[in-house]
């Protein structure tokens, strides 16, 4: 029995569909176009803010609802906001405390603003450069605690990161999503904003069974949209425990990893429908 057309593909942007050094390639933006000539529809969902994103609509010419803050804020690509979900009041101050305990400095993504405590610490420039804006600074950050999207823990110590996740979710878990956008960072978010999530909201908007969906991803945030899709891909750059929830698995993001995936394991299961978002 043949599997069901694909008919919407949901991509990580930060070691998936983007270089290391940030950047889409020729090859990635072709396999968006070649998506959209194939009637599957594109988008993308990432730990970055709204403005993080910008930069993605025009060359790939998205069109779709963009997921922000793994989900936290659903955005249209004019960056108007569809809805948002922010961490509960009463607990930014318990996950900052949590990670400082562990030496994460902590980062606050509020509205279009995102404040660090220190311009000179870890991560802080590469994410500007990355992002394509400046941070506020604020070094009290016990002022920051309403309309709070997400909380980022930041340190070079990775083994100190997967500690504080854990504490997190034990100790927050059925208040927050706490998970690893990357090996430096720990993102906590309200519990409904997290990639599965996002992938159930895509999949009723467009009414589209999970066979019909095919994701891709690298981190272990990524393997909750992994499970609301019938073709999951993980980036060959990805963790082992990544790669063993996936059901197939690209070459890394040196190596056109998004681009050999969408040829590979997309296109052959394109629908001859032309949807449209």
């Amino acid at each position: 029995m043949s599997s069901p057309a694909i008919r919407l593909m949901l991509a990580d942007v930060d070691g998936t569909l983007v270089t290391p050094e940030k950047i889409l390639t020729p090859r990635a933006i072709a396999a968006v176009h070649a998506l959209r000539k194939a009637g599957i529809l594109f988008t993308v969902t990432s730990g970055r803010p709204p403005r993080g994103m910008a930069m993605l609509v025009k060359p790939l010419h998205l069109e779709m609802p963009i997921a922000a803050f793994n989900g936290g804020a659903l955005i249209t690509p004019d960056m108007s906001v569809i809805e948002q979900r922010v961490v509960p009041e009463s607990l930014v101050a318990p996950i900052t405390g949590l990670m400082r305990s562990f030496r994460l400095e902590a980062w606050i993504y509020r509205g279009t603003d995102w404040f660090v405590p220190d311009p000179d610490g870890p991560h802080v420039k590469r994410e500007a450069a990355t992002v394509q804006f400046q941070p506020k600074i604020m070094r009290d950050m016990s002022r920051l605690t309403d309309g709070v999207l997400k909380i980022v823990g930041v340190s070079d110590d990775h083994d100190a990161v997967a500690r504080a996740a854990a504490q997190a979710h034990d100790r927050f878990g059925e208040h927050v999503a706490a998970s690893a956008s990357q090996p430096y960072y720990l993102d906590v978010t309200h519990p409904d904003a997290n990639k599965g999530a996002v992938a159930k909201y895509l999949a009723a908007r467009y009414r589209l069974c999970v066979d019909e969906i095919a994701t891709i991803g690298d981190m272990p945030n990524d393997v909750l949209m992994f499970a609301h899709s019938g073709l999951s891909i993980a980036m060959g750059n990805a963790d082992l425990q990544v790669k063993r929830a996936a059901r197939r698995i690209t070459t890394d993001n040196n190596n056109d990893g998004f681009a050999n995936a969408v040829e590979r394991f997309v296109l052959r299961r394109a629908s001859p429908a032309n949807v449209k978002p």
